[in-house]
């Protein structure tokens, strides 16, 4: 007894929301301590491949590497792209959420959000990035469930509440009651093809050539899912121009980028419908009181809400911490007994 006091190690145990953009890290009894970028700088030095940087280092490098770096996203929508890369990604956020590499072997029971649209074998995959990292065990959790959780909803009861979870690859959408999906819809839709569309629109209209980073910014500070009511704000842009293959300075207005994801934005509300549709008239007599909780990057588009609610007729309310609410729901299945039900050990 005596010697199980002395040498109890802390859990490393943890939960992984394992992003298209970010990936946010739950670790049992600290909480969230970790939120990066899911992008990795691969170096190739005499043939030899090596991680240069992870995280947040290697994003500041995308769209401004030499001939032998390489920047890499090993999720594209929602899933894995790149196994070995996700791997190598997968480690260096548990040993970063660890406080670094350790003399001792951790092997952590690991929960991973997966979207709920996922096929058997992009789970597998998944789960063998995840062991092959150092997991002693791997659970999954669909995304839609674990933000439910996270922003409070209540989903262990008879009572039907509706998510819709906007990531950077995929849009969840759930309607959920007693542990379960009484029914989820994933559409690949999400910030990507917004950044991807603004990108798009500004070669088309202004014959410039800008990167993800600057349609990224374009999407935080002009993005709105309605046109707006007067001019707008706008911004300059910079980027190549194609004609003249010069740097060139452009602006560009608000109501052009919300034209320009435009459709993105109405695909997503079209899944919301449809998800209504569908649903059993008990559990939309349900929704009708609970309303809709957005959740994930997405909820924060200006006016998202404004357009879903207009769409639906039913209110419409973003989560408190909308982009942690997938990490702060699976890490709660670690600590509370109540939700291990929504597990599923693969």
């Amino acid at each position: 007894m005596l010697f199980s006091r002395l040498f109890r190690f802390p859990s490393h145990d943890m939960a992984i929301d394992l992003g298209t953009v970010n990936t946010v890290v739950y670790v049992r009894g600290k909480g969230i301590v970790l939120n990066e970028p899911s992008v990795v700088a691969i170096e190739t030095v005499n043939g030899i491949q090596r991680v240069k940087a992870v995280g947040r280092d290697a994003k500041l490098m995308m769209g401004k590497t030499p001939d032998s770096i390489r920047t890499i996203r090993p999720l594209r929508d929602g899933v894995i792209a790149d196994i070995e890369v996700a791997e190598q990604m997968i480690k260096h956020f548990i040993q970063k959420a660890n406080g670094g590499p350790s003399r001792l072997p951790r092997f952590p029971e690991i929960v991973l959000c997966v979207p709920s649209g996922s096929t058997s074998v992009e789970r597998r995959a998944i789960r063998d990035a995840a062991t092959n990292a150092g997991a002693s065990r791997v659970w999954l959790i669909e995304e839609p469930m674990a933000a439910a959780i996270g922003a409070g909803l209540p989903v262990i009861d008879p009572v039907g509440a509706m998510v819709v979870d906007i990531g950077g690859g995929t849009t969840e959408v759930a309607v959920l009651s007693l542990r379960g999906l009484a029914y989820s819809s994933s559409v690949r839709v999400g910030g990507d093809k917004m950044d991807d569309a603004i990108a798009a629109s500004v070669r088309r209209r202004h014959n410039l050539v800008i990167g993800e980073t600057t349609a990224e910014r374009i999407k935080h500070e002009l993005g709105s899912a309605l046109p707006p009511t007067e001019e707008g704000i706008s911004m300059h842009v910079r980027g190549r121009h194609l004609a003249e293959g010069m740097p060139k300075e452009v602006i560009i207005s608000q109501a052009e980028v919300a034209d320009a994801i435009h459709e993105a934005v109405s695909q997503i509300i079209g899944t919301v419908r449809t998800a209504l549709e569908s649903t059993a008239p008990e559990l939309a007599a349900d929704i009708i009181d609970q309303g809709i909780v957005l959740t994930g990057g997405g909820a924060l588009l200006s006016r998202l809400d404004e357009a879903l609610s207009a769409a639906t007729g039913l209110s419409v309310t973003v989560a408190e911490y909308p982009l942690n609410c997938v990490a702060l729901g699976s890490g709660r299945t670690l600590e509370d007994p109540d939700y291990k039900g929504v597990l599923t050990e693969v």
